[in-house]
């Protein structure tokens, strides 16, 4: 039961990053920078010092390196058949079309990869690992709903089937969390690859969409000092959980 709720609320987080464009159309890009390279701080301190090490403790280093590696190459595989939008940057004022729906479809598969790694953590033997991770998404989750409805604004998209079709991107979560955790509960074997397998796509996610966008916009400084503090309370947050 525990993972059906982590899978919801992880995935329902999509919705409330969403839910101020019900309020306001925009948002500082420095504000934006601040809240992904918080969003990143948090998921490197997750992958690092609470999933790797779980898979280590139960495994060893060929196996972390064989999961990490499957995390990557997966994300490679999904940015390359399904290109990165830049939702930031992208053309505004258009009509709601099918350039539009192919957008919307691209970010719900990258979403499969985080649904994954929260239903691999309730499958570990380690209890507080999966509401560790389950936050974790969820705080990544927040600020990309905001940036997709915001998306969706621009295309002449009333507010509130913005809000519904973004809060929707991240239902794919909650199916493929529950997929990731029957697959790896019911084959015990499977768990240390499928959290090194979880700590290397998150890994792919900071380095390769967090870290840049936060540095795009000439707020390095600001985006720097907020990773620290998002990597500070995460680390908080696990030393809490034990």
């Amino acid at each position: 039961m525990d993972v059906y709720i982590g899978s919801i609320l992880s995935a329902f987080a999509t919705g409330l990053g969403a839910l101020p464009i019900l309020f306001f159309r925009s948002v500082t890009h420095k504000w934006r920078d601040i809240l992904l390279a918080l969003t990143a701080g948090i998921m490197v301190a997750a992958s690092t010092f609470s999933l790797i090490p779980q898979a280590l403790a139960i495994s060893n280093m060929v196996v972390i390196s064989v999961g990490v590696i499957l995390g990557t190459l997966a994300l490679t595989y999904l940015e390359y058949i399904v290109p990165h939008i830049d939702l930031q940057h992208t053309v505004v004022n258009i009509a709601m079309d099918a350039k539009s729906w192919l957008i919307l479809s691209a970010i719900t598969l990258h979403n499969l990869p985080e649904g994954l790694s929260v239903g691999v953590s309730y499958a570990s033997e380690h209890q507080g690992l999966g509401p560790l991770i389950a936050f974790a998404i969820g705080v990544q989750n927040a600020p990309e709903g905001f940036l997709i409805a915001l998306f969706l604004i621009n295309q002449k998209v009333g507010k509130w089937k913005a809000f519904t079709l973004a809060s929707l991107t991240g239902s794919v979560e909650i199916v493929s969390g529950i997929m990731g955790y029957h697959l790896t509960a019911y084959v015990s074997g499977l768990v240390p690859y499928g959290l090194a397998f979880a700590a290397g796509a998150m890994l792919y996610i900071v380095y390769k969409e967090l870290i840049p966008e936060s540095h795009g916009d000439g707020h390095a400084k600001a985006a720097t000092l907020s990773f620290i503090i998002g990597l500070l309370l995460m680390l908080g947050i696990i030393q809490w959980l034990g």
